[in-house]
Order: C-alpha cells, then structure tokens, then sequence
C-alpha cells in the first residue's frame, strides 16, 4: 500500500514540475479545466494586515487568508465580507499560499490587498469541491 501511495505521489509531481497543473490533473483523474466551485468578495480591514499574533502581514496571500481566518474563526468581520464555505475549512485556509500562487492576481491588486483599505473578489477554482487556485481581482 505503501508503495501504491509513494507512486501516484511521485507521479502527481512529476505531472506538475514536467507539465504543469493541466497535467497534474489528468495524473490525478481529473479531466477538463477547472470550474468556479465558489468565491466571495471581502473588505481588507486594518484588522486584515496583522496576524493572530498581531505581525504585520508582508504577503497578499497572508492577507487575504488571515481576513477568512478574521471571518470564520475569530468572527472579526468589515462591511462589505460575504461568506463562503470553502475557506470555513482550516485546511483549505491552510492552502491559501499555494492557491494564489497558481491563481491569477496582478502586482497592483496584491501591492494594494497588504496595504488595505481596498475590496477584494475571489473566485475559487477547482474539481468537486477540491481547491486549485483561485482568482483575486481588487474592486
């Protein structure tokens, strides 16, 4: 079992570093292009630029995923944040690094999403409720 476990990892990474995502999903059984499994938009407070432990965040992708934590752990909401269930999860939180980097989001968007003040869309793209990146635009 072991073995079974060890190979399919070791060829879902050979898929994305020889191919990218496109083949990573066919790796993995997925077939087709991702599609919109959920999204939100939300309002980058000042609550939004500091962590839990109160560090300034330096990252948009620390950003926006310390304003889901604010949202569904903390109850630490701004006007202008709307729900969703895909970042509920602790575990989907916990990929948001790796989302937006295989997601789409401009130099200027991320620039102003760690400087706040600023109101966000994100559009959450994957296969059966899974998450592969998302798309971050600022309003």
């Amino acid at each position: 079992m072991k073995t079974i476990v060890k190979t399919l990892a070791a060829a879902a990474l050979a898929a994305v570093t020889a191919g990218g995502a496109a083949n990573a999903q066919s790796t993995l059984g997925w077939s087709g292009k991702p599609e919109v499994i959920g999204g939100y938009t939300a309002y980058i407070g000042q609550r939004d630029l500091r962590s839990s432990e109160g560090t300034r965040l330096t990252q948009a992708w620390q950003v926006i995923r310390q304003d889901r934590a604010n949202y569904h752990r903390f109850n630490l909401r701004d006007r202008g944040d709307q729900g969703d269930s895909f970042f509920g999860s602790v575990q989907n939180r916990a990929i948001m690094e790796r989302m937006v980097r295989d997601g789409q989001m401009s130099p200027s968007a991320a620039r102003a999403i760690v400087n706040g003040g600023v109101s966000i869309t994100v559009r959450i793209y994957g296969h059966d409720s899974v998450g592969q990146y998302v798309a971050v635009t600022v309003n």
